[in-house]
Order: C-alpha cells, then structure tokens, then sequence
C-alpha cells in the first residue's frame, strides 16, 4: 500500500494510491461512501497515529472496492491532483542519521571519520516539501547547496526503550528524502542544524509505503541523479548502523510517536565529494529512487 497527501481543488487529504500508480483514492471520502459515515481523520500523519485501527480500516475499504468496481468513480486521476510531501508539516523535527554509510563518511573527510556511535541531527519541519516542488536557491544564504538521497522511516506505533528485535514493528512505514544541505553554513556554524535547516531544504515522497510491502529495509537499492547523471549508487546493507539499530538507540531515553521520521543517512557521492566540489546549480533536477518505494523528484530554483 502507497500512502500519499494529495491536494485538489476542495483541499488536502490522505490517499491511497492504486496498483497501476495512475489513479488516488481518497480514504475519508470513500470510507464515508462504504459505511454511510466516516470519523477517520483528515489528515495521513493522524490517520497513522491511530494505528492498527487505520490499517484495517483501509483492508476493509480495498475489499469493498474490489467487490463493487462501480466505485470507480471514488478515484481521481493522479495527473488531476498535486501530491504533497506524505507529511507535510511534521509535529518534531526530522531525525538524521550521519556518516551511516563508510564510503561516505571517508569522502567527507577519512577513514577516521567512520563513526563508533550513531550520529544524530535534525532538520526543521519548516525544511518540509513534496515532490517535484521546486528547492530555494537561497543564493543569499549559501554558495555550496548539496544533494544527499535518503531512505526514510515513518514511525508508526509509541515508543521508549524499544528492543532492537522488535524495533521494526515500530515503522508504519518508508519513504525517501533529499537532505539538501548548505555545507558552508554547515562548516561555518560547526554544527548541523543551520546547514541542514532552510526552508524547503527537505523534499519528501512521493508516498509512504506500507512496511507490510518492504520485506528487509536493510536491502535496499538506493540512487541519485542530477540531471539524469548517476552522482549515488548503493544499498541500504551497506548502512553502518540498520534501521533496527537506528531505532533502538534513539529510543534509549526518547519517546518515538507515530508520524516521527527518521532518515537513515545518504551514502557517497555528494557533490561535496567529488574534487572539485559539485554543488547544485539553478534548474538542476534531482532525482533519487530507492528500491520498492519509488522515485522522488525535484528541481532547484532557477
């Protein structure tokens, strides 16, 4: 199951996407068709707060349809509507994970820089955009704007101290992010949170997948291209740190909530890499694919 917020003419809502990807279902408005009403929430982040509920609520809702294809009318045509980031307005700010692939922590510096310990920053929910929007420049701000393509978590179910073997029962679902960073700002500051924190710096979707479609996060195929060049190819087996690891650790002493994201960290290849540097220009399109989620896209302000 493909989970997206979709924008129409009345507005905003959780949607289901079907299995061709050409068509969006609007969960609430077809729910209230199905049962005559309908108090599932608005919105996809509080929707997956409700839980297991949410899940079934949606099986239900698919066997209806599938048993009634005169409900075809429930769906719009994704090319009618604009999807938004899955969630656009995150309650906290988005955890990062750093250096979590070896090559790229040795591109970014040496072999030294491999971390012992998970390293975690943030990015402002003011960072939050959809696919295919366009990322500010902000050529006033910063002259060395970069790519870093990213898997994502979805946190799905309340937690603190969550053991390792059953971290993954904690993950609603996946979903893919561009951690665009100002290295400039991010060098200058000595720390992270500027650099990786300006407004629309934190594209995301198209959609959240379901965990029940992701059989080992853990094995993934990951790339970038900007302007249809290969900057980063690799597979989430190579993460330092897995996803169950990832969760565990910062769930110590932290409660996770549903609709928590985490992005597990990019691997080599960032502009920043290469010699010289190669930092996004004006009109450069970014497009990053993980393996069974989908491709995100996007395109920097000219």
């Amino acid at each position: 199951m493909k989970f997206v917020t979709f924008k129409d003419s009345t507005g905003s809502g959780a949607g289901l996407l079907d299995e061709t990807g050409t068509k969006v279902l609007p969960i609430k408005a077809a729910l209230e068709k199905m049962e005559g009403k309908s108090e599932l929430p608005a919105t996809l982040k509080d929707c997956i707060a409700l839980g297991d509920k949410f899940i079934d609520k949606v099986h239900s809702l698919t066997d209806w349809l599938s048993s009634n294809p005169a409900r075809e009318e429930l769906f719009h045509p994704l090319a009618s509507v604009a999807l938004e980031a899955p969630i656009p307005r995150p309650d906290k700010n988005i955890f990062c994970i750093g250096k979590n692939y070896a090559e790229h922590a040795i591109e970014m510096g040496s072999k030294e820089d491999i971390p012992e310990h998970i390293m975690v920053f943030t990015k402002s929910p003011t960072t939050v955009i959809g696919p295919d929007a366009t990322v500010l420049n902000h050529k006033n701000v910063t002259a060395e704007l970069d790519y870093e393509g990213e898997l994502a978590v979805v946190i799905g179910k309340k937690g603190r101290a969550i053991p390792k073997e059953k971290a993954l029962e904690h993950i609603f679902g996946y979903t893919i992010i561009n951690d665009v960073t100002a290295r400039d700002l991010q060098s200058r500051h000595k720390q992270f949170f500027i650099g990786k924190s300006l407004d629309d710096t934190c594209p995301m979707g198209p959609w959240i997948v379901h965990s029940s479609a992701v059989e080992n996060p853990n094995q993934l195929d990951i790339q970038t291209k900007v302007n249809g060049e290969i900057r980063q190819s690799s597979n989430t087996e190579n993460f330092i740190f897995p996803i169950d690891e990832i969760i565990s650790v910062l769930s110590k002493g932290m409660t996770l909530e549903p609709g928590d994201i985490i992005a597990t960290g990019t691997p080599a290849g960032v502009g920043k890499g290469f010699k010289p540097p190669r930092f996004l220009k004006p009109g450069d399109k970014v497009e990053i694919t993980v393996e069974n989620i989908g491709t995100l896209t996007n395109f920097i302000e000219k």
